[in-house]
């Protein structure tokens, strides 16, 4: 029998004040993808061609991050999830298992919360999103990230791809920063201002969204102080997963041990 890829669409979602690029591919239960503050709907690659052939593979790009555009005023992070709803209402996608990578978790927090039980699994790569770890009894973030990112920057190391990415895999390093550099015109750490102005909600307010939530941190990250296992704790029935031997971007970095938890993640909770 002969191969046939995966089915492939692409188009925009229109908003008020901007357009959502997304692609689609494969068959089967729905996956929407979303991305962190250096990448795009690109930045999935690895993922859709792993479940494109078992799940419909939806990835797209945050309001102002290529090919979507840009509202005049520049991207506000609290419409990421109004974005997410005409996304899926406007695909007709209905329940959806959501994958989300650092600013992308932003957007799936928000969405779980405001459509309880139609997010059928809900996975927190390297992020918290609006879900602050401070809160937290006992928690103890670092204040040291800026000097980090500082140092790995005079080197010519991106933040969020690491270190060790641009060591051993310097070909996903050069990609990495290829597909960051296709959003032109934003300003980022204005971005990461606004986005971290919006981690205010007490971890345990998630378990209203009455989804399964996977928090799948990278054992190397510099970005952000995720501390899996207590934020797990802290929701009913949520679970924590260390990515090893990863930094911030673990789904581009170590992109089959991430598939596969979330493989096995699906499984477990049937979605």
């Amino acid at each position: 029998m002969s191969y046939r890829a995966p089915r492939r669409s692409a188009g925009f979602i229109e908003r008020p004040d901007c357009r959502i690029a997304y692609e689609i591919t494969g068959e089967g239960p729905v996956i929407v993808f979303a991305h962190g503050l250096g990448g795009g709907l690109m930045s999935w690659w690895q993922q859709v061609a792993h479940f494109a052939t078992r799940y419909t593979c939806v990835a797209y790009s945050h309001r102002g991050f290529f090919p979507s555009t840009a509202p005049a005023d520049g991207p506000d992070p609290t419409l990421f999830a109004d974005d997410v709803a005409a996304l899926v209402d406007g695909l007709q996608l209905g329940d959806i298992r959501f994958v989300a990578q650092s600013m992308g978790g932003w957007s799936g927090v928000e969405y779980a919360l405001m459509r309880p039980g139609r997010v059928k699994a809900l996975v927190l790569a390297a992020t918290t999103g609006t879900l602050d770890p401070r809160q937290l009894t006992g928690a103890h973030p670092s204040n040291d990230h800026e000097t980090r990112r500082a140092a790995l920057l005079a080197r010519g190391i991106n933040p969020a791809a690491g270190k060790r990415m641009a060591q051993e895999q310097p070909a996903l390093h050069h990609l990495y920063n290829h597909i960051a550099g296709l959003t032109q015109g934003l300003d980022r750490e204005a971005m990461r201002a606004k986005l971290w102005a919006l981690r205010t909600r007490n971890p345990a307010e998630f378990a209203s969204a009455r989804t399964p939530v996977l928090f799948l941190p990278g054992e190397e990250d510099i970005i952000l102080d995720l501390p899996g296992a207590p934020m797990a704790a802290a929701i009913p029935g949520a679970r924590s997963v260390m990515l090893p031997k990863a930094g911030h971007s673990g789904h581009f970095e170590r992109a089959a041990e991430f598939n596969a938890i979330v493989d096995r993640f699906f499984r477990e909770v049937g979605a």
